[in-house]
């Protein structure tokens, strides 16, 4: 018997699985209901293993009060393709729908997803079928199981880049649910009589929370390895992958007012060739399984049953399962998380092109036509779209005879020259926030572009506008922009209200600290301005502004250092 079932108090959540028939639950009933725009409540929470999470208009909410109408129900959906890569084929149906059936925007997320907003229940399954027939799912990219398995998206950059891609795909596939109940409701497939559904590793509860992964090439930490339940940092020797450093117990996410929540970042704990990544993953994945909180959701991630019973134990625990023990930590160098933009040239000689995507939101606005300009691409594109943990987009494969084209069209649709890229704009991230979002206190996506255009001017007026500045921005301390690993981290309190947290390394192995609660638009400009001065004036050669803060004493570096284990 697992440990789950032995544990009082099971969250509701538990029961819910519990009884689901393996995510089954009436969801088949609820989108057949035409009396609301809302699922079941059960269903609700079962959604998200399909890929959706049901929100509501939140900028409607006081009207449709006051007209006594119940909330202008809508989903959310994510779609699941490991690394980021699409078709040009898959990225035009994709478009397609969010104008069918969203708000005729796409939404590029920080785990390499997609995301589809303003889906009414009608269009659901439609939605979710159309994106099965171009060969993409929405399976298992929300709920508790392994989510998008994120990776540098360009294996064309060395042998090692596409090595380390393979892996991306095999893992992801390899711990995908096995329940048929995603094909009967949405694809239309029968259940066949007598065949029991079966999930050999999660068992029929799953697992406590969510769970992610993400591999990362040194010296390039651009999917922020250390922010997720289980890492792998590629090692490499004499230009061949030699195996990977395991790292575990990352996680971003807290909560207001609760000292048991925290961010926390993943613990090197050794070395394992490459045969055994399979294994090694399944492996904590099962500890997990087995000892991970389930009465307290907030408290159910792999880095609390890390930090309740000791790494030491969890290693142990590890070694014990695998039947071998891992090597030592092998020797890396992170020196950056961020994407660098414009054409590179790959092994394949064919180019690659790094868009700078403000916040990961595909769109159509007034001199710059983004949606536009990315579908006309994809009409003649032979190549395909990428990805990055960072919100942005790599047009891959590119033709050299194609490379004048493309430009063509991102300079006709104000793409390129359109605004200057600062260093500041060109390295920030926000979360969706207000007005979709239920768990948002403040706005972020829809805010933070105004509050560069104000932070730049500071910038520039100190020879700092090209100064890659990491700034992460959240509407609440879930932190799905990572803004605990912001140089500057904003997290919204309140609308207009921000905790300012500093001093995170620009490679991502250290946690910001929080400088400033509740501060308004006025107070965030009148702290950063002489600081921003400070940093201009005062910085060491190659300095970071997040060491820079350290360093002068503006907030102490963060109590808990990344542990590695030796």
């Amino acid at each position: 018997m697992d440990k789950q079932f032995a544990q009082e108090n099971l969250s509701q959540d538990e029961h819910i699985k519990n009884k689901s028939d393996y995510l089954r639950g009436t969801i088949k009933e609820s989108l057949k209901n035409p009396l609301t725009g809302a699922l079941h409540p059960d269903d609700v929470k079962l959604i998200k293993y399909h890929g959706s999470y049901q929100q509501h208009d939140r900028d409607q909410e006081s009207e449709r009060k006051q007209k006594k109408l119940e909330p202008l129900y809508q989903f959310m959906v994510r779609v699941r393709a490991a690394g980021g890569i699409t078709t040009p084929k898959q990225w035009l149906a994709l478009n397609e729908l969010s104008d069918l059936y969203g708000n005729g925007t796409l939404k590029l997320t920080t785990r390499q997803s997609f995301q589809f907003h303003g889906i009414l229940k009608r269009g659901l399954k439609p939605v979710i079928q159309k994106v099965n027939e171009v060969l993409l799912t929405t399976l298992a990219t929300c709920g508790d199981v392994n989510r998008n398995v994120m990776c540098n998206p360009n294996p064309y950059q060395s042998p090692i880049h596409a090595e380390v891609y393979e892996f991306a795909g095999e893992i992801s596939n390899h711990f995908l649910p096995k329940t048929t109940a995603y094909h009967e409701i949405w694809l239309n497939k029968e259940k066949v009589a007598g065949t029991a559904d079966v999930e050999p590793l999660y068992h029929h509860t799953y697992l406590p929370r969510k769970f992610k992964i993400g591999l990362a090439i040194p010296p390039k930490n651009d999917i922020d390895v250390f922010a997720n339940d289980l890492g792998f940092i590629a090692i490499e020797e004499d230009g061949k992958l030699k195996g990977f450093n395991i790292c575990v117990g990352g996680g971003l996410g807290s909560t207001i007012g609760n000292k048991s929540t925290y961010p926390r970042l993943a613990d090197v704990i050794g070395f394992t060739t490459k045969d055994k990544v399979i294994e090694v993953a399944e492996t904590v994945i099962s500890i997990q399984r087995d000892y991970g909180n389930r009465s307290d959701r907030k408290l159910s991630r792999l880095k609390h049953t890390i930090d309740d019973r000791g790494l030491e134990w969890f290693v142990s625990e590890l070694h014990a399962r695998l039947g071998w023990e891992l090597e030592g930590p092998k020797t890396y160098k992170f020196v950056s998380n961020g994407d660098t933009y414009g054409w590179l040239k790959g092994i394949n000689e064919k180019w690659f092109y790094t868009l700078f995507v403000e916040h990961g939101r595909v769109k159509n606005e007034e001199g710059h036509t983004l949606k536009k300009a990315l579908q006309e691409i994809a009409e003649i594109h032979t190549g395909d779209f990428r990805l990055t943990g960072n919100q942005n987009l790599i047009i891959g494969n590119v033709d050299e005879k194609d490379k004048e084209k493309i430009e063509t069209i991102l300079k006709a649709n104000g793409i390129t020259g359109h605004r200057k890229l600062t260093g500041l704009r060109k390295n920030s991230m926000a979360c969706v926030a207000l007005g979709t979002c239920g768990l948002a206190f403040a706005e972020s996506e829809r805010y933070l572009p105004s509050l560069i255009d104000k932070l730049d001017v500071i910038m520039k007026d100190n020879g700092l506008d090209q100064e890659a500045i990491n700034v992460r921005m959240t509407g609440c301390p879930n932190n799905c922009a990572r803004s605990s690993l912001g140089e500057i981290g904003f997290v919204g309190r309140a609308i207009g209200r921000y905790n300012l947290r500093l001093g995170a390394s620009h490679n991502g192995d250290r946690l910001n600290t929080l400088y400033k609660e509740m501060l308004s638009e006025e107070d965030i400009i009148a702290e950063l301005t002489p600081m921003i001065a400070s940093y201009a004036n005062e910085r060491e050669e190659n300095e970071s502004f997040g060491d820079f803060v350290i360093r002068k004493g503006i907030v102490k570096a963060t109590d808990r250092p990344m542990h590695v284990l030796t």
